[in-house]
């Protein structure tokens, strides 16, 4: 085991345990926007920065990405961290004005508005690429990634509309935090719509046995 302090407290946790781990599982809050426990970490949203100090030494590190240490010291509120976070979440509220969870969060981190301005206030994407890593680490697929860089990073498909390996699933609008992604059914057709590109699948009837032995049928993708 490997013993390490939290605000002050003696607390105990196993190799390759993440910061964020062991503070989640003694009930140490630390915001967080793109951390599921179906994919690995990724450090997105930057809002689980907490502060280590190791052998007389202060860093910040991201709580969901930084394993643990013998004797490793955590301060996970002080006036530092406050700041970066509310500086973060302002962003984010800049970026997503709209989105019903950066809006909660930003209301629990004690932030009512942010002082940037949003260029596009029907942005519901924080590029959390919670998205991305299910259809690639759970689905086996990577038929969406995260593209370009800077501002104009973003959700697409191979060249914005070769849905070649998507095979129709949803994951991804169901892991979705802020309901950027979204997945409907109707008329024989499902319709999946990211931030900039939309695809369309038939769903045909499928007969499969049901309980009784009778065939029944069940949807497919195609």
């Amino acid at each position: 085991m490997i013993n390490l302090t939290i605000d002050g407290k003696k607390y105990q946790a196993e190799e390759g345990q993440t910061i964020l781990e062991v503070a989640n599982r003694h009930g140490i809050f630390i915001p967080t926007l793109c951390v599921d426990e179906a994919v690995s970490a990724y450090g997105a949203c930057r809002l689980c920065m907490v502060e280590i100090e190791r052998k007389g030494r202060k860093k910040l590190v991201a709580s969901c990405l930084y394993e643990v240490e013998e004797g490793l010291a955590v301060s996970t509120q002080n006036e530092r961290i406050a700041n970066i976070r509310k500086t973060v979440i302002e962003l984010l509220l800049a970026r997503c004005p709209q989105s019903e969870g950066v809006q909660a969060m930003a209301k629990k981190l004690g932030v009512t508005c942010s002082r940037f301005e949003s260029e596009k206030p029907e942005n519901l994407c924080t590029l959390c690429a919670l998205c991305t890593r299910v259809c690639s680490e759970v689905v086996g697929k990577s038929a969406i990634s995260l593209v370009s860089r800077g501002t104009s990073r973003e959700v697409a498909l191979p060249y914005y509309e070769d849905k070649t390996d998507c095979i129709a699933c949803g994951s991804c609008a169901y892991i979705c935090p802020t309901g950027a992604i979204k997945m409907e059914d109707g008329n024989g057709m499902r319709t999946i719509t990211w931030p900039n590109c939309q695809v369309s699948f038939n769903l045909s009837a499928v007969p499969s046995a049901a309980p009784n032995g009778f065939p029944k049928n069940r949807s497919s993708i195609s």
